[in-house]
């Protein structure tokens, strides 16, 4: 990763770090906060896309870390680094089995399966008594110490877990992912594991999606097994949609947007549902490189380069 991309990211986290101080408690902190836990999804699903596969166990991940960290605050009475580091470590061994036996499948076969592992995993935490069944577990609170800047931590380490994902993405690994996407035969022809090297990608998209989990129980202090259903990987692909999934800020921008909009659309009931589905199909249809690919096409710089050629 160039250095000056690495400083520049740095900044940016450190900015929006001190901006968080400035929102006051209440609903616009808990919207800033789902915002930066939506990004983290939207990331972690673009991230397995650099192997060409779209993956909807997004939400089962995300559910794990959300359960690994309720189980491990209310139940263990562990440390909070401790519940947040194993939401991330359980979604990321769950996430090596469930590779190792379906990423031998791909596109729409690999789609349907992870469909299907996340409404099992959801019927899971409803017969489950000692995670809380249907009702879902309660009390799942950050520290008295960093409850007061919240927030901020959560913003501060989505920006780190972001870096730390474009990092690995222009890396050798990450142009090993890349290059599995466009032609898995010809890596596999230079004595590459090609089944092996697909699945620590989705382990390190699980963990990214774990680790969101984990943070979105200690914002919303109660989980229950509704919220980790399919529609959850529907949101995260139209966050990734709308923003842009051939740039590392299309997470950011789709996420940011979306979930401003969708505060408005909470009133409409199951038409937010709806309201998803439209922002996906819109911006297939008008946006195909999402709202950073329009962007980047209105630059000034980028319209005269064009004009040249």
């Amino acid at each position: 990763m160039d250095k000056r991309v690495l400083s520049q990211s740095g900044l940016a986290v450190v900015v929006a770090g001190i901006a968080t101080l400035a929102v006051a408690p209440g609903y616009s902190a808990n919207l800033v906060m789902w915002m930066a836990i939506a990004v983290l999804m939207a990331a972690s699903l673009r991230f397995v896309l650099l192997i060409g596969e779209l993956n909807f166990a997004t939400a089962a991940f995300v559910g794990l870390g959300a359960y690994g960290a309720g189980v491990s605050t209310t139940i263990l009475q562990w440390p909070f680094a401790v519940a947040l580091l194993l939401s991330g470590v359980v979604a990321a061994a769950i996430g090596f089995v469930f590779g190792f036996v379906t990423l031998k499948t791909k596109g729409p076969y690999f789609l349907l399966i992870g469909f299907a592992f996340t409404e099992v995993v959801r019927l899971v935490y409803t017969k489950v008594q000692w995670l809380g069944g249907n009702s879902g577990m309660v009390g799942i609170f950050p520290p008295q110490y960093l409850e007061a800047f919240y927030i901020t931590f959560v913003v501060v380490l989505v920006g780190v877990l972001l870096i730390a994902l474009y990092a690995i993405e222009q890396s050798h690994l990450g142009k090993c992912f890349v290059a599995i996407r466009d032609n898995d035969q010809v890596v596999q022809s230079v004595g590459v594991n090609v089944h092996l090297t697909k699945v620590a990608c989705l382990c390190i998209g699980a963990f990214a999606a774990g680790i969101a989990g984990g943070l979105s129980a200690f914002v919303n202090n109660v989980i229950s097994p509704g919220d980790f259903g399919f529609l959850l990987s529907t949101f995260a692909l139209a966050y990734l949609k709308v923003g842009g999934e051939d740039s590392p800020l299309g997470p950011v921008a789709g996420a940011v947007l979306l979930v401003l909009l969708s505060s408005v659309a909470l009133g409409l009931g199951a038409g937010e549902h709806v309201f998803y589905g439209l922002a996906i199909i819109l911006s297939v249809l008008l946006l195909p490189k999402g709202v950073v690919g329009l962007l980047s096409r209105l630059r000034p710089g980028r319209r005269s380069q064009e004009h040249v050629a």
